[in-house]
């Protein structure tokens, strides 16, 4: 698991509207990497619409949000498009990010033990070292606590 002042492991992956994103390319600002389970499903969406409303903030404090699952593009142009999303959400069909961030866990859906995601947020700092950590996230919390953790 990764620990703060860890270096943050550097990426490259392709957000919803097919550009590339490499997470070194935002040294020297605030770095929001939240990872998720699923486009289009309940806390997924309602975490998604928190960030959402609060990009303002996050866009004056020059904070840059990633949002991440192992959903494809074309779910991920339905996911920004149905809720309006105002940020990247990043595809990782191959789980390498998930896998460097380690938040590919076993998890118990209804009484049987699958693999997914596990709702956590990293923030890295300016320097690309991870500042905070917030695992098993509440969908309706975690945009708050992270501006908190960041502005103070």
């Amino acid at each position: 698991m990764l620990q703060i002042n860890d270096l943050a492991p550097d990426f490259t992956l392709v957000n919803q509207k097919g550009e590339t994103r490499r997470l070194s390319d935002y040294r020297g600002q605030y770095v929001v990497l939240y990872f998720y389970p699923k486009d289009n499903t309940p806390g997924c969406t309602t975490q998604a619409c928190t960030y959402r409303d609060a990009m303002p903030l996050y866009e004056k404090n020059n904070i840059k949000v990633f949002g991440i699952s192992k959903d494809g593009i074309k779910s991920h142009q339905k996911f920004e498009q149905d809720f309006e999303l105002n940020f990247d959400i990043l595809s990782d069909e191959e789980l390498d990010v998930i896998t460097a961030y380690d938040v590919w866990k076993e998890k118990n859906m209804y009484g049987k033990m699958v693999f997914g995601v596990q709702r956590s947020t990293f923030v890295v700092d300016p320097e690309g070292k991870i500042a905070h950590v917030f695992i098993k996230v509440d969908p309706k919390l975690d945009s708050e606590l992270v501006l908190k953790s960041i502005l103070g």
